[in-house]
């Protein structure tokens, strides 16, 4: 067995002056509340308190990040608890945990291994590693301590300090569990965001049976334009009512198009009618993208754009266990020509405030912090998926920062399915700007007040700006 304890000088920089620049700042922000604006946890934990059951079922079977590099070295996703299209398991817990810590080597040097090392010793109190010796030892413990009210959702949503906790929900999914949050008497601040890709992207496996969803849920003749877009108004002062400050929008790529009404409609129906094809299908989502920009303008909910990652690449693997199973892939994005569209009829209008993620790093100096440096609805979202790591993360500083600052930029968010990774990966974001800002600090470029200042925004301040969110 290998004993282990956090580095309390981790992802600082190695250089001493630096490094005592980076600590000072961290002791500034390290205990603020975490503000999550973004993600995809699962209401119904908070709405029932349930205990979880087991190691397998909170940690491995819901995170993408773990059993994809598993995947990847043949370990077949049966075995490790995954479900398959929300069906449970019949995997036994304790054999795919078994498998998991018996490859712990997988994960050296990833930004899974750092939010591993967070989780097990600061929430659970671990000081020997996981490994294939110490399998059962950590699945026990975990168990035990997962039966304890300590370990309930609501209970470590306050441990973690958790001040705001975003999840999303399809257009066409019912906000039961988020009521049964607001009608239990539970202070914690669980909010959701209007995630509408089923009901606009023709290619979606589930666009048709979500179509009818999101009528029955709105009443609306949604084989109507005009109907249609009156089921997206209702809707979405559905979500407002629920808490939501923002909207998400995942598509291939970035592209807007801002057509003629009669050309619009015309689309609309060859959608609706089935008779499209896979450019009128992008054709569509790229006018849907400038129609919720409008509607974003009504009402005010905060529009983010998810674009570039060619999702479920492994056909075999989407047909066998759905979507999001760690085979999306990042690809090549255009913004500037892609969003002109769009920028064209919003760019300059202050109610709208649209955040931009990428995965294509090539387009941070070249694009989008030119851009967002410019058009006042355009702000920079973090580093994201592939991205979400210390040199993603730093990466993404370093080339934005010159042209964008650091005020068109959001702070952070986790987009995570792992609810216990959330004050992980906030500690991650705030350790590397730390090192950030005390770079620039021992170089004379800013102000040692300054510096504390941005590491307190970073943290917390512009991600309550940005996504409009209330009084703590």
């Amino acid at each position: 067995m290998h004993p282990f304890t956090l580095d309390a000088d981790r992802l600082f920089p190695a250089e001493p002056r630096s490094r005592d620049i980076a600590r000072a700042l961290y002791a500034r922000v390290a205990k603020l509340p975490i503000v999550s604006p973004h993600g995809h946890t699962d209401p119904g934990w908070f709405a029932s308190d349930e205990a979880w059951t087991d190691a397998t079922s909170l940690l491995l079977a819901p995170d993408h990040y773990l059993y994809r590099m598993l995947y990847s070295q043949g370990i077949a996703l049966e075995s490790l608890g995954v479900p398959a299209h929300g069906r449970p398991s019949e995997a036994d817990p304790r054999e795919a945990w078994r498998i998991f810590a018996a490859n712990q080597h997988l994960y050296r040097g990833t930004p899974s291994r750092i939010w591993l090392d967070h989780v097990f010793a600061e929430v659970f109190g671990f000081d020997t590693i996981l490994s294939a010796d110490t399998a059962d030892d950590y699945f026990d413990r975990i168990g035990e301590l997962l039966a304890t009210p300590a370990f309930r959702p609501r209970a470590l949503f306050e441990r973690f300090n958790i001040e705001l906790l975003a999840t999303t929900e399809g257009a066409h999914e019912r906000l039961d569990q988020h009521q049964a949050i607001r009608e239990s008497g539970w202070g914690g601040q669980v909010v959701t965001a209007y995630r509408p890709d089923a009901v606009i992207d023709p290619e979606h496996e589930d666009f048709r049976s979500a179509l009818a969803a999101f009528a029955e849920l709105t009443g609306e003749d949604v084989g109507d334009w005009q109907a249609y877009l009156r089921a997206h108004r209702k809707r979405r002062a559905d979500f407002i009512a629920m808490g939501a400050t923002s909207t998400d929008h995942g598509f291939p790529t970035a592209r807007t198009a801002d057509l003629p009404a009669a050309e619009a409609e015309a689309l609309f129906h060859r959608v609706m009618k089935g008779d499209w094809t896979a450019q009128d299908a992008e054709l569509f989502r790229a006018q849907m993208l400038t129609e919720m920009a409008a509607m974003s303008v009504e009402d005010g909910l905060v529009m983010q754009i998810h674009p570039g990652s060619c999702r479920n690449h492994n056909r075999w693997l989407h047909q066998a266990y759905g979507r999001d199973k760690g085979a999306d892939i990042p690809t090549r994005t255009d913004y500037v020509e892609a969003l002109r569209p769009l920028l064209d009829r919003f760019g300059n209008e202050r109610r709208l405030s649209i955040i931009l993620f990428t995965l294509d790093e090539s387009s941070y100096a070249r694009e989008l912090a030119p851009l967002a440096g410019h058009y006042p609805c355009l702000k920079l979202g973090p580093a994201w998926w592939f991205h979400d790591s210390p040199e993603g993360m730093m990466r993404f500083r370093e080339m934005t920062t010159e042209t964008a600052g650091f005020y068109n930029t959001v702070g952070f968010n986790d987009d995570t399915r792992a609810f216990l990774s959330i004050p992980a990966r906030h500690d991650v974001a705030r350790r590397v700007d730390c090192a950030f800002l005390a770079r620039l600090v021992a170089e004379g470029r800013l102000r040692d007040w300054e510096a504390e200042e941005v590491a307190v925004d970073l943290a917390y301040n512009l991600v309550r700006k940005a996504y409009k969110l209330p009084e703590a």
